[in-house]
């Protein structure tokens, strides 16, 4: 356990904390980055397009796990940052059986609709038995995904940012060898790539579950603290359900303009995908910063020190800014280079279409930054519903201008409609933070 969050230099101890879990992201990135490489090298452009479409599916079913784990985890470290021990071992029984009831429930609702579910994608008959198989596969993973998210995010809550770090990085090497031996030695196709990944989740889920029981003893519920505690079970309810409505709502919407995209063919659906993959990887730093803003927020809530919140809204904004301009620059200067990662260079259409995307996305990351740091203030100080409506207002804004524009300005318009959302959610959280939360951030 360590309570650095609460104590000394604010900025040091937010960049600390990031770091590691910067770096895991990071690294969970590589499942998907390792997939879409190999794919796309080694089997094809069709192939490439059914990967692109599962992975975007994926990241929505994720995110819905990834929210009731995120939101428990704030509870967490409120109790943690108050040294209420004995409500934390509860809260630890009660939100693990309830959020890993569900998570084998979602895991067999995807494998029972996966038709339904690719009608909806609108995915093209020439790749539909690939995406089919891959995501067979892939949905076996999803308690799995599950148990990494929910230690993960106990670890963090406590303030260890880098245990969850090391298991994800051996899961992720694994995943890459798998890949290519899967793929590239075994000609096993989508199929192959889908078996590596869901080999890596297993790996990655259970080995820090077993990390946590031996580690975490005196942390861990006890007998006497199995038992369903209504306050608490509505507390874990508050957090975490509005935290994944938040997660999944941002994604369905991105699901959502994943079905637009695929509707202009598979060039369009292939360049989607590579460029999706680079602008993810891209801003993936300053989301898992807001999200280690959040951790920062609630144990300092718990602990009652509201000073040290204010300094450290400063200091996050001040880090994220910079990190944000920097990566703009790379991003805009560099955006035919990262295609070619993924995309053969013959493949004109492609890059060309995955280049406007990354310029477009790439100008605007000052927005996204943004936006990630008031979603984890929000959820910080017991606000999650505020995460909510930002993330509707984004979301809908992106997915409105999209479907009315997109049969006369064509993909430009949904390309641009995603930063739109962005600035327009950031407006109105900064509006509500300086009018209700009384921000002093000049």
């Amino acid at each position: 356990m360590n309570d650095y969050l609460i104590k000394g230099n604010i900025t040091k101890s937010l960049i600390l904390f990031s770091i590691p879990m910067i770096l895991g992201n990071l690294l969970q990135q590589l499942y998907n980055i390792a997939d879409t490489f190999i794919v796309g090298q080694y089997i094809g452009s069709s192939a490439l397009a059914a990967v692109g479409s599962s992975f975007t599916l994926m990241t929505f079913l994720t995110s819905i796990l990834l929210g009731l784990c995120m939101g428990s985890g704030i509870l967490f470290s409120i109790l943690f940052g108050a040294k209420q021990l004995k409500q934390l071992k509860t809260s630890f029984f009660v939100s693990f059986v309830s959020i890993g009831f569900l998570s084998i429930l979602l895991e067999i609702i995807c494998l029972l609709c996966i038709h339904p579910l690719l009608s909806f994608l609108n995915i093209p008959q020439n790749i539909y038995q690939n995406t089919y198989e891959y995501l067979m596969i892939i949905f076996l993973g999803i308690f799995f995904t599950f148990l990494y998210n929910y230690f993960s995010s106990l670890l963090r809550a406590l303030g260890d940012s880098k245990t969850p770090l090391i298991f994800l990085a051996i899961a992720s090497v694994v995943n890459i060898v798998l890949d290519i031996y899967f793929i590239v030695s075994f000609h096993m196709g989508v199929s192959g790539a889908a078996l590596a990944t869901l080999i890596a989740q297993i790996l990655s889920g259970v080995s820090i579950m077993i990390y946590v029981f031996i580690t975490q003893k005196e942390l861990l519920p006890q007998r006497k603290d199995c038992y369903f505690d209504k306050e608490l079970f509505k507390k874990i309810k508050d957090y975490s359900l509005l935290t994944c409505i938040q997660q999944s709502v941002m994604n369905f919407g991105i699901l959502m303009i994943q079905g637009l995209v695929n509707s202009f063919g598979i060039a369009t659906m292939s360049a989607f995908a590579a460029a999706v993959k680079i602008d993810s990887f891209a801003y993936m730093p300053v989301q898992d910063f807001g999200n280690a803003f959040s951790t920062f927020i609630a144990q300092n809530k718990g602990a009652n020190e509201n000073e040290r919140i204010q300094k450290g809204l400063k200091s996050a904004m001040m880090i994220s800014t910079l990190f944000c301009l920097v990566i703009s620059l790379i991003v805009c200067i560099f955006a035919k280079e990262l295609m070619l990662i993924f995309i053969k260079s013959d493949e004109i259409e492609i890059i060309v279409k995955g280049i406007e995307y990354l310029r477009i996305e790439g100008i605007c990351y000052l927005g996204i930054g943004c936006l990630f740091l008031l979603y984890g203030y929000y959820r910080g100080i017991g606000k999650p519903g505020i995460s909510v409506v930002l993330t509707v207002i984004s979301l809908g804004t992106r997915v409105i201008l999209s479907y009315m524009l997109a049969s006369y300005l064509g993909t430009t318009i949904i390309w641009w409609s995603i930063p739109i959302g962005w600035i327009l959610a950031d407006v109105i959280g900064i509006l509500y933070g300086i009018k209700k939360e009384k921000w002093k951030i000049i």
